[in-house]
């Protein structure tokens, strides 16, 4: 299997990193994540005229990406600059769209988003869902032609701002089931849609948004109704994806500047790296990111494999090891740096804050090691066949 990044892939590479490295400082990002929006529309144009946005989606979708490379690429720029911009959302909500989506729906909502004239938000992660993929509570229930939503979801990324949501709502069975969800397209001007925005620890914001009797037409409703869960599950993985390859561009940059610090902080007439033990930490933290790094690898190059459990099984297999790694790092580099690390003006300590966040988000270590393990108890494939919960 070819690993090796295509010469479009290398030019966005370098675009993204450049343009971030030289328009993007942290004093920039910072401004920008604690602003009353969260990240700036201004960015979101250009990383749009840039094709940040349009590379995370397919050609038959009007973009010129779309595969786990391409997702792996912008992401970890994103990652190297702490970049606030509402890409998750963008990437999760979009996919849902294309995957399950009308040729109207696709047409009227994609390229607005691809061209950075519209944001969007994936809805849901509902109270006490503990990542469980299937434990949707908000209600969907037939009212006349369409339908009408109740419910809550929670820690929406870009939730306070977004133009439109894809939501998840059960349909139909029980809560825990995996049939029996459906999946709409709600604009945020909504009769009866209200979001509560606040900020987050590492930067940026998020909304709980509630539904109450929103009533929405039957031209909302992505796919089909009751079988919305392969859908959900696809555009969570390629989330997972995102969020892996973001924590390796921050994995870099903290890396990075602890060894600059090692290398320039002195102690008893000497550089502090010169002392052995904080080498074989050094080493062993080395180690581990690349280790991490194949895994994502790995996840990107398996991402739209054929057989569902090889593909999340990768994905669960990265966003573990990420989420282990990510905060054992986060840790060291805090520690490796001493007091001056935990200094609010110094960029490191916002990228630990990151990493340790990024495991919290669409599964925790603990969450996907579980999964990981089901899945291998589970190896052989096997088609989901829908049930009637009526």
């Amino acid at each position: 299997m070819d690993f090796t990044h295509t010469d479009d892939r290398r030019m966005l590479a370098d675009t993204l990193n450049r343009y971030i490295g030289k328009q993007y400082g942290f004093s920039v990002r910072d401004k920008n994540a604690r602003s009353t929006r969260g990240y700036s529309a201004e960015f979101w144009m250009q990383y749009a005229e840039l094709g940040a946005i349009g590379a995370l989606f397919h050609e038959v979708d009007g973009g010129y990406g779309g595969a786990g490379f391409d997702i792996l690429v912008v992401f970890e720029a994103v990652g190297r600059g702490l970049v606030t911009e509402p890409f998750l959302g963008a990437l999760m909500a979009g996919t849902a769209v294309a995957r399950g989506g009308s040729r109207t729906m696709k047409s009227a909502l994609l390229p607005p988003l691809m061209e950075g004239r519209s944001t969007a938000a994936f809805a849901h992660t509902e109270p006490a869902s503990h990542h469980e993929y299937a434990l949707v509570r908000t209600r969907a229930t037939r009212d006349g032609d369409g339908w009408r939503l109740d419910g809550t979801k929670t820690v929406i990324d870009g939730g306070e701002h977004a133009d439109w949501f894809v939501v998840t709502a059960r349909s139909s069975c029980e809560e825990h089931d995996m049939d029996g969800i459906s999946i709409f397209v709600v604009p945020a001007d909504t009769p009866g849609l209200r979001s509560r925005g606040y900020p987050l620890i590492d930067g940026g914001r998020a909304a709980d948004v509630e539904f109450n009797a929103v009533r929405v037409g039957p031209d909302a409703l992505v796919g089909k109704a009751d079988e919305g869960y392969p859908v959900l599950e696809y555009a969570i993985g390629r989330g997972v994806l995102a969020l892996c390859a973001e924590a390796l561009g921050a994995l870099d940059v903290a890396r990075d500047a602890t060894l600059e610090y090692l290398q320039t902080r002195r102690q008893f007439g000497v550089p502090i790296g010169h002392f052995q033990a904080l080498q074989h930490r050094m080493a062993d933290l080395l180690l581990e990111i690349e280790q991490a790094r194949s895994a994502v690898i790995n996840a990107a190059a398996m991402l739209d494999h054929p057989a569902r459990a090889a593909r999340e099984r990768a994905l669960s297999a990265a966003k573990y090891t990420i989420g282990r790694v990510g905060t054992m790092a986060a840790e060291e580099f805090i520690q490796l740096h001493g007091g001056i690390g935990m200094t609010w003006e110094l960029p490191l300590a916002h990228y630990a804050k990151r990493l340790v966040m990024i495991d919290h988000q669409l599964g925790d270590a603990d969450h996907h090691l579980e999964r990981y393990i089901a899945a291998q108890q589970n190896d052989k494939e096997t088609n989901h066949a829908h049930i009637d919960c009526s």
